[in-house]
C-alpha cells in the first residue's frame, strides 16, 4: 500500500475509487494549501527536468494559477502582469547569460 502524502488533482480520488481501491485523504487549510501547493510545484520542476516534456510544462501552469488564485489572481490576470514585465524586461528569447557586472 503506497503512501503519498502530497497535494493531488481535484479528479484523482475518484479515478482511485472507480480503479476499486480504497484511499485515506484530507482536506488542507489555507496554510497548509499554498505550503503543499509550492511542494507541488518544486515536484513538478524536478519531472520537468527529467522528462522534458510539455505535459510536465502544463502540470506546472496548473500549479501557478492555482498559486495564482491564492492571490486573488486569475490565468488572465496573470498573463497580463507576464506581458508588462515581458514588454519591461523583455522575455528569455534571445538565450542571454550574463557573466558579471562591474562598476
Amino acid at each position: 500500500m503506497p503512501i503519498y502524502n502530497k497535494l493531488v488533482r481535484d479528479k484523482i480520488l475518484e479515478i482511485i475509487k472507480d480503479n476499486g481501491q480504497k484511499f485515506t485523504h484530507k482536506i488542507l487549510d489555507d496554510k497548509d494549501y499554498a505550503k503543499e501547493l509550492a511542494n507541488k510545484l518544486n515536484e513538478e520542476v524536478e519531472e520537468y527536468k527529467t522528462d522534458k516534456n510539455t505535459d510536465e510544462l502544463a502540470d506546472i501552469l496548473e500549479v501557478i494559477y492555482a498559486l495564482a488564485s491564492l492571490h486573488n489572481c486569475t490565468p488572465e490576470q496573470l498573463e497580463e502582469i507576464r506581458e508588462e514585465k515581458a514588454k519591461k524586461r523583455g522575455g528569455f528569447h534571445d538565450k542571454i547569460f550574463l557573466i558579471k557586472v562591474e562598476d
